[in-house]
């Protein structure tokens, strides 16, 4: 019993929080149904001839939030009297049901601080259970409208939807982990999954996929932008002949709004070549439109080419692909070969291939699913095939992406790799440039420079032959080449003179803002106060050396020699004690010139020495009798 209790506790605390995951799924399918019934019962108001009563504003609000999930509708209510079917689903509507999921899973796998928290199992269950039963709902309130939902979507592609917002809010909860897999999962896969460098490599190929499809859906939406401004006036006209309210002509613009990524996913088809469907016998590409369109009277639909073969305009449509396929190709390299990573530590050449396929497959794979879900039937006959063909826009993404992306990827490594000569990475250091510090100048300038260029101007690195060399900047791809070619300004083999000025200045690597060796004449020199910018080794940094220490000694020091120092003479004759006189000290003439004009510092000098010499090694000696 003693060793069940914890158990049960834990059972019991869960039962809870998988309660308040179930409880979090229905608010969160609540709260889009509801913002969306909202809105159409507005229009509904402010239409001056509704159609119908309160309920059937209702109705069409539940159709038209499962048309959001990729639900199929019918339209029972036609001229013909046979059932229409509505298949294809406005994208901006889809974003606040997906968006909701996804929160409600999150919150649910990761409660607040205190709140008991189900397994991320649990969590996914619940919330997709809970927001299934509003959708069941949903669906049976429908039925009596005029937009029911077919029951076979149902199950595919709403369910499928709901699971997978709800599992990726659980992965987002846990961290985005990106393993460890299954245990029924092949072990070879595994042990891939488990390895740092796998999940590199797959985090730099999702980005880039992601980049690729957001330049795809971008450059589409340009294109049907410029289409419809050069068709304005039939877009105007088109828009106003479907309504001749305010209310039916906000219901338009509202509907307009809705379709624009489906507009910005057709235009990308276009570019990539397969075009879309505009009934069941017409197709629109870059090299014509062929058929006889069955095109409804739509504002968005005025940028639809006019019949005939294609020009140059249309052609030019294919610079979308290729600008996603440059992106692609960018953002990998960027990984691949960072601008402040050496050579040795850049992906190799196979890599950067192979993560630019799986990048270039990522993005087929999503536009496919994209094409799919923005496309579908608007009716039967001629309308039963509208939009994008899933199955040629994807393949269709993968090869251009793959065709231009992979040589792209590789010439820019080679790019950002080449040699110094180009002077472009911030890792490679300038050969011809003179070091940082000369041999003999031990003033501590490289000590200075580095910290001014790490602080100001990046990284400072040396190069494989360790020589020191200021950082090469990309907006300056013609130092490297002029220092080769001895014209390269100052710092240069050509203008040796600068160099010098500068390892003899401490100051000037400070002052001078314009290169490394521009000395105390270059532009922009202002040196600090406290770096003197005369050597310390002439004679007025020495004097100046000299009172400090004779200030510090307590006046033990004699003054500063008026002149260089003689040579030492020979040791004296031994005196009465038989010790031999230190050296340079045997005449009164020789100590007075050595030591300057002041008699008594001379003295007393000399008795401190006298003193000195006569300790032992450890100073603890007997002073020397003078």
């Amino acid at each position: 019993m003693t060793q069940r209790a914890p158990q049960v506790t834990a059972d019991r605390n869960r039962a809870p929080a998988l309660v308040s995951a179930l409880l979090r799924g229905v608010v969160a399918a609540g709260l889009g149904l509801g913002a969306l019934a909202v809105l159409v019962v507005v229009v509904w108001i402010s239409s001056p001839y509704p159609d119908s009563g309160p309920d059937g504003a209702l109705r069409a609000a539940a159709g038209i939030w499962l048309l959001a999930h990729g639900a199929g509708l019918v339209r029972p209510d036609t001229l013909s009297g046979v059932p229409a079917p509505v298949g294809v689903v406005p994208l901006l509507l889809a974003v606040g049901p997906l968006w909701l999921t996804h929160r409600a899973a999150r919150d649910a796998a990761d409660p607040e601080e205190g709140g008991p928290a189900p397994s991320r199992t649990g969590a996914f269950c619940a919330v997709t259970a809970g927001y299934l039963l509003v959708v069941a709902g949903a669906a049976a309130y429908a039925r009596g409208g005029a937009l029911r939902a077919d029951p076979d979507t149902l199950a595919f592609p709403v369910a499928v939807v709901v699971a997978g917002a709800a599992a990726a809010g659980v992965w987002t909860a846990a961290g985005r982990p990106l393993g460890p897999l299954p245990s029924w999962s092949p072990l070879a896969l595994q042990e891939a999954v488990a390895r740092t460098l796998f999940r590199d490599r797959a985090e730099a190929a999702c980005r880039s996929a992601a980049v690729g499809v957001a330049v795809l859906l971008g450059g589409g939406a340009l294109l049907v932008a410029v289409a419809l401004g050069r068709n304005a006036a039939v877009a105007q006209d088109a828009f106003l002949g479907l309504a001749g309210d305010w209310a039916g002509r906000i219901a338009v613009l509202l509907l307009a709004v809705a379709l624009v990524p489906n507009a910005a996913l057709w235009g990308a088809s276009y570019g990539l070549g397969p075009g879309f469907a505009l009934g069941a016998g017409a197709t629109a590409t870059p090299l014509g439109l062929d058929g006889a369109p069955a095109v409804p009277r739509f504002p968005l639909l005025a940028a639809v080419p006019e019949p005939g073969p294609g020009s140059w305009p249309n052609w030019a449509a294919a610079a979308v692909p290729v600008a996603a396929a440059l992106a692609v190709a960018w953002f990998t390299v960027r990984r691949a070969a960072p601008a402040d990573v050496p050579r040795a530590q850049a992906w190799s050449w196979r890599e950067t291939a192979r993560v630019t396929l799986l990048a270039a497959l990522g993005c087929g794979l999503a536009t496919a699913v994209l094409a799919a879900w923005a496309g579908g039937p608007l009716g039967t006959g001629e309308l039963s095939a509208f939009g994008p063909v899933w199955w040629l826009t994807g393949p269709a993404a993968f090869a251009w992406t793959a065709v231009i992306g992979v040589p792209a990827a590789l010439l820019l490594r080679l790019w950002r790799l080449r040699t110094p000569g180009w002077a472009w990475r911030g890792d490679v250091a300038d050969a011809q440039e003179p070091p940082a510090a000369d041999a003999d100048a031990g003033d501590g300038r490289a000590t200075y420079e580095e910290a001014f260029e790490d602080e100001f101007e990046g990284a400072y690195e040396e190069d494989a032959g360790g020589v020191a060399g200021r950082p090469r900047r990309w907006w300056a791809p013609w130092r490297g080449r002029g220092a080769a070619d001895g014209d390269g300004g100052p710092g240069s083999p050509a203008d040796p003179a600068p160099a010098k000025a500068s390892a003899k200045a401490p100051g000037a690597a400070f002052g001078a803002q314009s290169g490394t060796a521009t000395g105390s004449d270059g532009p922009g020199f202002e040196p600090y106060d406290f770096l003197p910018t005369d050597p310390w080794h002439e004679k007025g940094a020495r004097e100046a050396r000299w009172a400090s220490l004779q200030r510090s000694s307590g006046g033990l020091m004699a003054d500063f020699p008026a002149g260089p120092a003689e040579p030492a003479e020979p040791a004296g004759p031994a005196g009465p004690a038989g010790l031999a006189e230190p050296a340079g000290t045997a005449g009164p003439a020789a100590s007075g010139a050595g030591r300057g004009a002041d008699g008594a510092a001379a003295k007393d000098a000399k008795a401190v020495k006298d003193t000195t010499d006569g300790q032992g090694a450890d100073g603890d000696g007997p002073a020397a009798t003078p």
